[in-house]
């Protein structure tokens, strides 16, 4: 949950508070993932019928609630799926809030709140006033378009961090180990634990050769290092891991739109690198940051896009051959603060199997 308790109600231009709450599909769905798009946020009433009867309403907007433009999410005081309207998907989808902490962060009555693509507050309207708020909605420009201008994400891409040659060595030494399936963090019940579920479609091999992980780290220290001072005004001083990924177009590799800090074990990561080793090997596989548009990064053979680890991003489809890349994630003296503080909440055990989020 967010801190908002004791703060006016939201404004325009104000971020939405940040919550876990569940839906139908996930116990502990964040909401801050589903940026990259318009989001109508539904603030509904206790009485079933007059919650029932917003539902319906939206069927107005049925064309625009497609998850790329917009998405409805409903906030529903009800203790029981069981006792809300169905999810439609695309576009609908309901959360469970029955002792109203979820309501009580956007500080208002039963009603509407129109988000933009970086959840920051567009409009927000009493449920009495819903032909409003859906005539609001239909009139929206374009997601690319949402600030009145094209956007570009606010991300360092830096070519001639690895020679193509040792590009070639790490793609060696990866088929020559041979990647394991790749899962997520996830925080549940109160340890932050791997997962292997839908959100993506990944081998990795972590570097163990002791030659290897000390060309890494030099080639980030002295190509790298600097210019991330320059851009972003910070010293990384930690890495983690030496890890060496493939998204293979057999097996559809992507990795959905997510933040890289956002369980106990990850909160100390500052920004994430990503180095591909293979650039004119495939197609797709390109770095997307949804709440800047659509436009898609892919860094030179050797070279990186670096971001900081809060931006919600994804790597889209390999729909050709294999993408191999260095994805390590830098700190500082800071963040290794918070990394001792949370390491013993860091599950080792194998990951768990989850169906698709």
């Amino acid at each position: 949950m967010s801190d908002r308790w004791a703060l006016p109600p939201l404004s325009v231009g104000e971020f939405a508070p940040e919550f876990f709450a569940p839906t139908r599909a996930n116990p502990a769905f964040h909401f801050n993932t589903v940026a990259g798009r318009y989001v109508l946020l539904g603030l509904m009433p206790r009485d079933t019928a007059a919650e029932a009867e917003a539902a319906a309403a939206l069927d107005q907007i049925r064309a625009q609630l497609n998850d790329r433009h917009v998405c409805g999410m409903m906030i529903s005081p009800q203790g029981d799926f069981a006792d809300v309207p169905p999810d439609v998907v695309p576009g609908v989808r309901w959360f469970l809030d029955p002792d109203r902490k979820v309501a009580a962060l956007f500080g208002s009555e039963p009603g509407w709140w129109l988000l933009d693509p970086t959840l920051r507050v567009m409009a927000s309207l009493p449920l009495k006033e819903t032909q409003a708020m859906l005539r609001h909605v239909a009139s929206l420009p374009p997601v690319s378009m949402h600030a009145g201008a094209p956007l570009i994400a606010p991300v360092l891409v830096v070519p001639r961090v690895f020679e193509p040659e040792f590009c070639r060595k790490l793609i060696a030494y990866y088929d020559a180990q041979g990647g394991q399936r790749s899962g997520v963090m996830r925080d549940i019940g109160g340890r932050t634990v791997g997962v292997l579920d839908g959100m993506k479609s990944r081998r990795d091999v972590n570097v163990t050769d002791p030659e290897l992980k000390n060309a890494i780290l030099t080639g980030l220290d002295r190509n790298l290092g600097g210019m991330i001072r320059r851009a972003f005004h910070f010293n990384p001083t930690r890495l983690e891991r030496y890890l060496i990924a493939c998204y293979d177009a057999g097996e559809g590799g992507f990795f959905r739109p997510h933040r890289d800090n956002l369980s106990m074990a990850t909160a100390h990561r500052k920004f994430a690198v990503s180095i591909n080793l293979n650039a004119e090997e495939f197609e797709g596989g390109d770095l997307r940051f949804p709440e800047f548009g659509p436009r898609t990064y892919r860094p030179p053979t050797g070279g990186a896009v670096v971001f900081c680890c809060s931006l919600l991003h994804e790597a889209t489809p390999v729909t050709r051959g294999r993408r191999y890349a260095v994805l390590p994630f830098l700190y500082d003296a800071a963040g290794e603060v918070i990394r001792q503080r949370n390491i013993d909440k860091l599950d080792t055990g194998p990951a768990l199997r989850l169906d698709t989020r």
